[in-house]
């Protein structure tokens, strides 16, 4: 019978980490971080149960074993774990990039397509990211722009503040900009094409590989009306006051405020939550966890209500 588990991350450190991981969100591993993986099951990047009987367990062990109780009836595409949540301190500008969608991916026999959302957890003051083309710029054009110095002129800047919500869909350019901390949610694929990377090189002197030809195959001009189509494309969209961030076919995200007392009904689909801000306790069946800032609850989609109770911000994460 599978219970709440309390998860170990995946820490990653490229070479534009920060150390606000470390310092506000209580990642343990080395000075810089970059990338806490809240949420994998990939079998290179697994998180880990830190709780109860299966301690110790890599989630890629658990889903193999109990791949029903864990995600319930929602299809798998490719049959493989669905979601990848993650944490990201950019100390400095991340690489433009572009991700396939799922059928691009499958024609050039990618491991499957990746759409993604973008939660501002924090940003230094003029910190900004990449979205999407500018109006009126071709796929063609920024294409060929972004293979010199040019993508200042075909991408988007967009200052960026606390609290602010960004939906990628696949072939979406994007870059987070130096200075920003956010919280990402995304389709459990690996696949990023790199179109631009400041002339940077990797920790033995090289450049660092960009992938051009299949990014430009992936470049797609969206509208604001597109991106917000998709982003509520189950066919659900916000109220006033609703604290959903996306409703897709790939995933769900919700903000919870937890302030007293709150119930989780039962669901038959797995859901993640990762602490923004405060603590709380979780009280499922027997199990009883405390967590705050920094930790993520993965909750089997097999387990009945789960009742929280505490102060803080919570990102809910679901099929």
């Amino acid at each position: 019978m599978l219970y709440p588990f309390l998860l170990a991350p995946v820490l990653k450190t490229p070479l534009w980490s920060g150390r606000r991981l470390n310092k506000d969100y209580g990642k343990a591993g080395s000075e810089k971080i970059g990338e806490s993986w809240e949420l994998s099951a990939r079998p290179d990047a697994a998180v880990t149960v830190k709780n109860g009987p299966l301690a110790g367990t890599s989630l890629y062990t658990v889903f193999e074993k109990f791949s029903r109780e864990l995600i319930g009836d929602t299809p798998l595409p490719n049959g493989g774990f669905p979601l990848l949540v993650k944490l990201i301190d950019a100390a400095l500008p991340l690489s433009v990039q572009v991700h396939p969608d799922g059928a691009l991916a499958k024609r050039l026999g990618e491991e499957g397509g990746k759409t993604e959302l973008w939660y501002i957890l924090d940003a230094e003051k003029d910190a900004a990211i990449y979205y999407g083309l500018r109006d009126g710029i071709s796929e063609k054009e920024a294409a060929a722009a972004l293979q010199g110095d040019g993508f200042d002129a075909v991408l988007r800047r967009i200052p960026v503040q606390r609290g602010e919500v960004y939906f990628l869909p696949a072939g979406l350019p994007h870059a987070i900009g130096k200075g920003v901390l956010l919280a990402e949610v995304q389709e459990n694929s690996d696949v990023t094409y790199r179109l631009y990377d400041y002339g940077r090189r990797d920790e033995a002197g090289k450049p660092r590989p960009l992938h051009v030809e299949k990014g430009t195959l992936a470049l797609r001009a969206y509208s604001d009306r597109e991106i917000e189509e998709l982003r509520f494309a189950s066919g659900k969209t916000p109220r006033d006051g609703d604290t959903l961030l996306a409703a897709t076919p790939y995933f769900r995200a919700e903000l919870l405020s937890l302030s007293g007392e709150t119930t989780l009904p039962r669901r038959n689909y797995l859901r993640h939550l990762l602490c923004l801000e405060g603590k709380a306790t979780l009280r499922e069946g027997d199990t009883q966890l405390s967590f705050r800032k920094g930790d993520s609850i993965l909750l089997p989609a097999a387990l009945g209500n789960t009742h929280l109770e505490g102060e803080g911000t919570i990102l809910l994460s679901s099929l």
